[in-house]
């Protein structure tokens, strides 16, 4: 018998957690949600927030603001598709799951290579503070906001291209609530172990590599740290490090988890489990991190707010 060819294929079926029980897909659901809610509220209030204040015209809250940009669009492409799946439109085409694979694994990329420029300059405030603004000049900012995004939407358009060539065979129903990696070669019906090297090659240049860069750069701040006599100082360097470390181990470890492991068997409940966290849960934290444990980021959302609440013409100003 002949196999069906890929280009047959006109739509694929997502099974999201259809396989789980009746409340434990309502307690899913409600949490993607709110989840959806709350990151778009708070990234959304960081990105307007340092936007609009000139007190935090500078390097670390310009890169903030780009992370909350690429927060923004990662939730977008998955969390919006994947409660359709609880409902009986579980179907997503073929261009469709291309292009959410392609957009989603170009996000991820670039959020892997922004964050290490974002602990590249905290490693430059603290270890090198009177090099700091000869460094992180407007154009340097620039240049490190842009070069992750162009290599993270260029890299990923090698393996989506190859994967969306394979055959796929059977019934086409994914065993994931979005177009991801590794549930889509689990269906192609021929061999995947160039697309399977290429995309290894792919995670430790943009992920383990970035990984190590960072664990370097902050065994390097921790022992600058030190050598800091105010305890105030200390602290606040602590408080500002300790946010953007938390923020990288949960993304970087449940990333590669899923993505370092494809030549292993398939599991369908574990790979979403673990895909949730860098799916939704980074998104919806990283605001809480940045903004909650920020003292000059609460300053500035506290004076923005008053400024809406005591004068409606405010809205007309901004």
């Amino acid at each position: 018998m002949s196999m069906p060819s890929v280009h047959n294929v006109t739509k694929f079926t997502l099974l999201g957690f259809s396989d789980m029980s009746l409340s434990a897909q309502v307690m899913i659901q409600i949490f993607l949600i709110l989840a959806y809610i709350f990151s778009l509220v708070g990234n959304g209030l960081i990105i307007w927030v340092v936007t609009l204040d000139p007190h935090l015209d500078m390097p670390m809250y310009f890169l903030l603001r780009g992370l909350s940009i690429l927060e923004l669009c990662s939730i977008n492409t998955t969390v919006p598709k994947t409660l359709q799946t609880f409902s009986l439109e579980k179907s997503i085409s073929f261009i469709g799951c291309a292009a959410q694979m392609y957009i989603f694994s170009a996000v991820a990329v670039s959020e892997c290579l922004f964050l290490t420029v974002m602990a590249f300059d905290r490693f430059l405030a603290i270890c090198h503070p009177l090099r700091y603004s000869s460094v992180m000049t407007p154009q340097m900012c620039y240049q490190l906001a842009l070069g992750p995004c162009l290599i993270g939407f260029v890299v990923p358009f090698i393996h989506t291209s190859l994967i969306f060539r394979y055959p796929f065979c059977g019934s086409h129903l994914v065993a994931h609530f979005f177009c991801d990696i590794p549930p889509l070669l689990h269906l192609a019906c021929a061999d995947t172990f160039t697309i399977e090297l290429y995309i290894f090659i792919v995670c430790m240049c943009g992920a383990v590599v970035p990984f190590i860069l960072i664990f370097c750069s902050y065994l390097r701040i921790l022992s600058c740290l030190s050598l800091i006599h105010s305890s105030e100082g200390r602290q606040k360097a602590l408080s500002t490090c300790g946010s953007h470390l938390v923020s990288v181990i949960i993304f970087f470890s449940t990333a590669m988890y899923v993505h370092l492991r494809l030549g292993t068997p398939f599991s369908s409940y574990r790979d979403r489990m673990t895909a949730l966290f860098y799916c939704v849960v980074i998104p919806t934290i990283n605001p809480l991190i940045y903004s909650l444990k920020n003292a000059e980021m609460k300053r500035a959302l506290a004076k923005r707010n008053a400024r809406v609440f005591i004068s409606p013409s405010t809205f007309y100003n901004l």
